[in-house]
């Protein structure tokens, strides 16, 4: 992990249309709306934040933290959405980094309760999530895995 680095885009407005690109690419939700929702996190009250881990000037992970993750327990809130390392960099450590780095910095502005919706069973267990519960998924017709990372 040392030769990578994580940025919060917030603080590196520079690589906000990059991110967008890149997160529309690999899930499919409109660039405009990624965007947004980065411009958003410079807001002090955002919930949102959206992180990237690069190598050199190649993103090669992110993730992103927004209110909603499209699904009916609107109570859980805030959700970790749009975890992806690319398949070159996969088990390296980068995402578990990532999924750290975002609860440490989520803790430090008084967030201590994260919430991920998923299908993945085993994955984030290895990084302190616990299975919650299981959610409706906007427009999914089987429920999907809601975990929960809560920091001391």
């Amino acid at each position: 992990m040392s030769d990578y680095r994580i940025w919060k885009l917030a603080a590196h407005e520079e690589l906000m249309e990059q991110a967008a690109d890149w997160f529309h690419e690999k899930w499919g939700v409109p660039r405009a709306a990624y965007l947004e929702s980065m411009q958003a996190s410079l807001q002090e009250t955002a919930v949102d934040d959206w992180y990237v881990c690069m190598d050199g000037e190649t993103i090669i992970a992110g993730l992103g933290v927004i209110e909603n993750d499209f699904h009916d327990r609107k109570d859980l809130t805030p959700n970790v959405c749009a975890v992806y390392t690319e398949e070159a960099y996969r088990c390296k450590g980068i995402a578990g980094e990532l999924l750290r780095f975002v609860a440490e910095d989520k803790k430090n502005s008084g967030i201590d309760t994260l919430y991920l919706l998923t299908d993945h069973t085993g994955f984030y267990e290895r990084y302190g999530w616990e299975f919650f519960c299981m959610v409706q998924g906007d427009g999914e017709p089987e429920m999907s895995r809601m975990y929960i990372h809560r920091m001391p």
